[in-house]
């Protein structure tokens, strides 16, 4: 597969000259500067391109041209926001870009309630609590009726809890589940909000009446409409799975499981309409058989997110190591090599280590623990392409 790398633009700390030297191929970016709603020009589209280019790498994936609440929740502006979506997937083509992923989760992007969870070996990852995720949602958002969406367990957990967080927990776990997990990307919620909890509360409500039939009509909708688009400029729509498979909030979800990815593939059976193949999104769900989905789903994966969880026995999860957890990295390699060996993949989240909590990374997509974990990738990708009989190349040595 392509070796890709999740990169937010020339304002990141990493630059492109350090993932030239570490064996990055492909750049996965957006424009993040570009309202929700609007236009990307051609002209922006260039320039970006051009400036990875002018590194040696190829912008690989957009990740992510945003689908606004406006197209999910069917607003009075949803047409006028895929038209603008189609004209903005125009200049993609135009330009070389084909691939893009996107997702259909409302309001929230992934959620954690840990951003910096203490693993054993003294790295830290990122990490869902439900009976903090829980706490947050009933004591914190104060969402009515949130107390029926939680077991008796959870909800006698909460109490528990309640006497020991403090103002800075409340805090703390705001900002981990709504500011620095969506502030950083083209999300709902800046990272400098001074009311993150009432504009969230306000972004929830204007999905209230909304069922997971309607969300997933509206899905239907938006993909049918931009299928001509993507037919005439061969553009790859590839949908990231809900992170965490589950429901939350009240908010319908509708990537969660087997079930859901073949419910929207057979809805508009369009080869551009696929499946982002987010291994670590689908192992947080106890319920998903990783492998064999990614046997099933092969030949509709645009793009794949190599990384993995490891889920508890109460339903908590956390980052694994790539070489671990619930995903089996080494039999997904396999699967997707013997499908497609210029598929683009990049290793997603990784630990945080050796400093990298010092230099102000987004949440989740450290430097030294992403390189740590490509590493491990190529070394399974070099060892599936000998077991196959390809070719393994690592760009920038002799000899190879």
């Amino acid at each position: 597969m392509e070796r890709t790398w999740r990169w937010f633009g020339k304002k990141d700390k990493i630059t492109l000259e350090m993932l030239r030297q570490i064996g990055v191929e492909g750049i996965v970016t957006a424009l993040h500067d570009v309202p929700l709603g609007d236009v990307w020009t051609r002209e922006a589209i260039r320039d970006l391109r051009e400036y990875i280019e002018s590194y040696g790498m190829r912008w690989s994936v957009v990740e992510s041209l945003p689908v606004t609440e406006e197209i999910k929740r069917a607003g009075l502006l949803r047409d006028k926001h895929i038209e603008a979506y189609k004209e903005s997937l125009a200049n993609l083509g135009a330009e070389g870009v084909h691939t893009i992923c996107y997702n259909f989760m409302p309001v929230l992007d992934w959620a954690r309630t840990d951003l910096s969870h203490p693993n054993p070996n003294g790295t830290t990852n990122l990490y869902f609590s439900h009976v903090q995720f829980a706490y947050f949602d009933i004591c914190i958002l104060k969402r009515k009726d949130a107390e029926k969406s939680w077991s008796a367990d959870i909800l006698k957990q909460v109490e528990e809890l309640k006497g020991k967080m403090t103002a800075e927990d409340d805090r703390r776990l705001v900002e981990n589940i709504i500011v620095k997990t969506q502030g950083f990307v083209s999300g709902n919620i800046r990272e400098d909000e001074q009311k993150p909890v009432e504009l969230f509360r306000h972004l929830l409500s204007q999905y209230d009446g909304i069922s997971k039939e309607q969300l997933r009509a509206n899905m239907k909708y938006f993909l049918e409409a931009i299928m001509p688009t993507c037919d005439k400029w061969d553009m790859n729509m590839c949908v990231h799975p809900d992170d965490p498979p589950m429901q939350i909030l009240g908010l319908p979800r509708i990537v969660t499981c087997d079930e859901d990815i073949e419910w929207f593939l057979k809805a508009v059976d369009n080869k551009h309409n696929g499946l982002t193949f987010c291994a670590g999104s689908l192992s947080a769900g106890a319920h998903n058989d990783v492998v064999a989905m990614a046997r099933k789903y092969s030949s509709r994966t645009h793009f794949v997110h190599m990384r993995s969880c490891h889920v508890f026995e109460n339903g908590d999860f956390t980052e694994a190591s790539h070489l671990g957890g619930r995903a089996d990295l080494i039999e997904l390699a396999r699967i997707f090599e013997k499908e497609n060996p210029k598929l683009p993949m990049r290793v997603d989240h990784g630990m945080t280590m050796l400093g990298d909590e010092e230099r102000g990374y987004n949440a989740g997509y450290s430097f030294l623990g992403r390189m740590f974990a490509l590493g491990q990738v190529q070394g399974i990708l070099a060892t599936v392409d000998r077991e196959l009989g390809l070719e393994y190349q690592q760009p920038g040595f002799y000899g190879e």
